[in-house]
């Protein structure tokens, strides 16, 4: 006897246009769908802002965007990840001329991971976290930065590089979340989601 199909449909909405945050959600065996939030992200990161205030300020803007454009019946998810060395923080690069300043900065360096998410339901109740994974980068030489550049791996992530890729050679040690590198922190889900239905039941029992 074989099992029926599973027919549930989505339990929430992802308001991202990455690919890598999308791969993580499926392995996680989550149900969604997916809508691009109508946000385009500044192109510099303020140095006056926390990293973490920034990430979670992000992941909460373009969750936004999308329940005000398209009002969509179930939650969303939104997340933004950033890069911070001491006060310095790095968001995705603009190209490679970009990518080559990054990662000369990170160079070397045991760096943070932060990457913010943020749960806003059809009712306007929203939920913001925000994770961070220490990374130890080694030492590149200028042509192996070079060879780096030109491989492409930096493109779209932020910190120009994506440790996802298992056979990226920029990454020496992490210390704290793998996911929250990729782009979400899988660990900070279940609670979301669970405050979601709580705050819910709270409300109709008032």
């Amino acid at each position: 006897m074989t099992d029926a199909p599973d027919t549930a449909g989505p339990t929430f909405v992802l308001a991202s246009r990455s690919p890598r945050r999308r791969q993580l959600l499926l392995e996680a065996g989550y149900r969604f769908t997916v809508i691009a939030p109508p946000l385009a992200e500044p192109p510099t990161v303020p140095a006056a802002v926390a990293p973490s205030q920034h990430a979670e300020s992000l992941a909460y803007f373009k969750a936004r965007s999308v329940v005000e454009r398209y009002r969509p019946t179930l939650p969303v998810l939104g997340a933004d990840t950033v890069v911070a060395l001491g006060d310095r923080l790095f968001g995705k690069p603009a190209d490679a001329a970009d990518a080559r300043r990054i990662l000369a900065a990170l160079s070397g360096t045991r760096h943070e991971v932060i990457t913010g998410v943020a749960l806003i339901d059809p009712d306007g109740c929203r939920l913001i976290a925000s994770d961070v994974t220490h990374v130890r980068m080694r030492p590149m030489g200028r042509d192996e930065l070079e060879a780096y550049i030109a491989s492409g791996l930096w493109e779209g992530k932020a910190g120009a590089y994506g440790i996802q890729d298992r056979d990226d050679p920029v990454v020496e040690r992490i210390e704290g979340s793998f996911s929250n590198v990729v782009g979400l922190p899988l660990e900070q889900l279940p609670g979301l989601f669970a405050q979601l239905v709580m705050r819910h039941a709270y409300e109709e029992l008032r």
